[in-house]
């Protein structure tokens, strides 16, 4: 019997149809892009230093310029090592007091400035930008700084915790429906964060954010590369994926346009509103309404899909007007009748083999599966610290924040593209192995460059964005190829929240270690890339290699199995998309 692929190859497998659904839920991935990285942006600390009512007087009757009322009031101004004093503490003195000279006021109180006491800043701090963040306003520095990683910490704990209900909704509700939902959610979430009052509530309102946007690009890539045909599938899941990179490419610009951080979450949440569009615009999978027995359904939307694109509707799969299904001549007498025998002339493919419940000890019950299982969930850490840690630690380091972003996210569509030419040449583990230990080679090596050298530094850092984003893209295929059918899906949750797990922790890693070094985070970035890199190498190739089916399948991956490159593909899409 006809398969879903089968009649997509009749009804057109990419036609203009889906391109304009492509197209359409592109949108989706690319409003990603500023949840997952506006933190840059959002929780931008500019130059910084006490604010002091007794100096404002002073420096207003001296007549100071604003460079010499921070060198005759500022401890620690021009030594690079002394930050912490220049931002975080005042000198303890009575500004007000008749005796301060408007030349060097603290020499008639001590010879050396060195021997004055100091204080943490006691009103507040005052702010070199022309705009603002959630830094500025809710003054998030010196004691405070960590709650900036916890905002970031709040996205990616989100993405977790909604991980772990949007799977089964998507697959118990639909595709659509939980777009729809989480895309509504989504919108209203960034309003909100954008109109908090207080810290508190802001992050709340993020955390909510977080749970439900990664559910609305996990149903926008599940839906897409469900209604187009295997030939198109992969390339469909990684243009996807490119758009994310397109969004990370606006977002540099609008941020350079909008400096104030509530305006711009406003700017990036309101659009996401249009999302509510999809309803008309987008149809639901075929394949979860075959999954669902809405059978009728199903050959409607193929029906429609064969329509736009200027194809004819297969003979068996015409519907008329009740919504009956009516098989043409040639079809079986069991095919002939209602939309509940559709089952008959089209079917989705369901494994046989091995009918038993997936178990979390599974993954580590054989030597094999044990070993791939913890390489796999260290390859998903390390690769969600590297790829945030780079930007954000770029975003820290920057002396042209909105360029630098810019470059560094233009390097990921070079990305996409070394992953569609080598994945069926090169095959997998060398190019993602390879791809690792650049990122984390990169890392180190930036270590000896001089500040000084600032665009050497970039190019070196855009080289290892590039190469953290081919891991990030590549593993998802690889966790999914190692697995056995029955635990495919549970493996490929498993390993892959570690990734949000990474994420959570990443924003404390970066910015607690750069107070003690600011190239410190780098030898952590580079330890993790080229160990990760090493790590890979211990997993079997799985180019030209049939999908495991049993356990001892898995373990035995080791030795080649005769090539399938088309069933490989099908199976790993369709187990990656129930996965998510």
């Amino acid at each position: 019997m006809p398969t879903v692929d089968d009649v997509l190859e009749q009804v057109g497998e990419f036609g203009w149809y889906q391109k304009r659904v492509f197209l359409t839920l592109c949108l989706t991935s690319a409003a990603l892009a500023p949840i997952y990285l506006g933190i840059v942006f959002l929780g931008f600390s500019p130059p910084h230093h006490c604010r002091s009512p007794g100096v404002s007087e002073l420096s207003q009757r001296c007549g100071w310029s604003p460079a010499e009322e921070l060198n005759y009031t500022v401890p620690g101004l021009g030594a690079a090592d002394e930050a912490f004093l220049r931002q975080c503490m005042q000198y303890e003195v009575d500004w007000n007091q008749s005796t301060l000279s408007c030349v060097d006021p603290l020499a008639s109180l001590a010879a050396n400035r060195s021997h004055l006491p100091l204080v943490p800043c006691q009103h507040g701090w005052v702010y070199d930008t022309p705009g603002s963040s959630i830094v500025t306003e809710f003054n998030l520095v010196c004691a405070n700084a960590w709650k900036v990683d916890l905002f970031q910490s709040c996205v990616n704990l989100g993405f977790f915790l909604g991980s772990l209900g949007i799977g089964y909704i998507a697959d118990r509700f639909g595709r659509k429906l939980c777009l729809l939902a989480t895309s509504l959610v989504m919108a209203l979430s960034g309003v909100l964060t954008a109109v908090s009052p207080d810290y508190t509530s802001m992050l709340l309102f993020r955390l909510l954010q977080g749970m439900v946007s990664k559910g609305t690009w996990m149903s926008g890539y599940t839906l897409i590369t469900e209604c187009v045909g295997s030939g198109y599938r992969r390339t469909v899941a990684i243009l996807y994926q490119v758009a994310f990179t397109v969004g990370l490419l606006g977002l540099s610009w609008l941020a350079y346009a909008i400096p104030h951080w509530r305006w711009l979450q406003l700017a990036v949440s309101l659009p996401t509103f249009f999302f509510l569009l999809y309803y008309w615009c987008v149809p639901e999978s075929p394949r979860w309404l075959l999954s669902q027995k809405r059978n009728t359904q199903a050959i409607k939307i193929m029906n429609h899909i064969a329509r736009k694109n200027g194809k004819s509707p297969p003979a068996d799969l015409q519907v008329d007007q009740e919504g009956l299904s009516l098989p043409g001549p040639g079809a079986s007498g069991a095919a002939r009748g209602s939309g509940g025998a559709v089952l008959e002339i089209l079917s989705l493919e369901e494994d046989d083999t091995e009918k038993r419940s997936p178990s979390f000890i599974d993954l580590f019950r054989t030597p094999n599966l044990r070993k791939h299982t913890c390489i796999l969930m260290y390859i998903w850490f390390s690769c969600a610290v590297v790829y945030q840690g780079l930007v954000m630690h770029m975003g820290a380091t920057s002396r042209n924040l909105y360029l630098d972003f810019f470059f560094s996210a233009l390097v990921e569509l070079p990305a996409a593209l070394i992953i569609l030419v080598t994945i069926d040449r090169a095959g997998r583990i060398y190019p993602l192995a390879l791809s690792s230990l650049v990122a984390g080679a990169a890392c180190l090596v930036m270590l000896f460059i001089s500040q000084d050298q600032h665009w050497l530094n970039i190019v070196v850092a855009c080289l290892g964005r590039m190469g953290i984003t081919i891991v990030l893209q590549m593993i998802c295929l690889v966790n999914a190829e190692l697995y056995p059918t029955f635990i495919r899906n549970l493996g490929v949750m498993v390993c892959s929240a570690l990734c949000d797990v990474g994420g959570i922790f990443t924003p404390f890693m970066v910015f607690r270690l750069m107070e003690i070094w600011q190239a410190l985070p780098l030898v952590l970035f580079g330890v993790l890339g080229l160990t990760a890199g090493g790590v890979t190498l211990l997993l079997p190739e799985t180019k030209g290699v049939a999908l495991p089916e049993t356990i001892q399948d898995a373990e035995n991956l080791q030795r080649k199995a005769k090539p399938k490159e088309n069933t490989i593909y099908l199976q790993v899409q369709a187990s990656e998309l129930k996965g998510t």
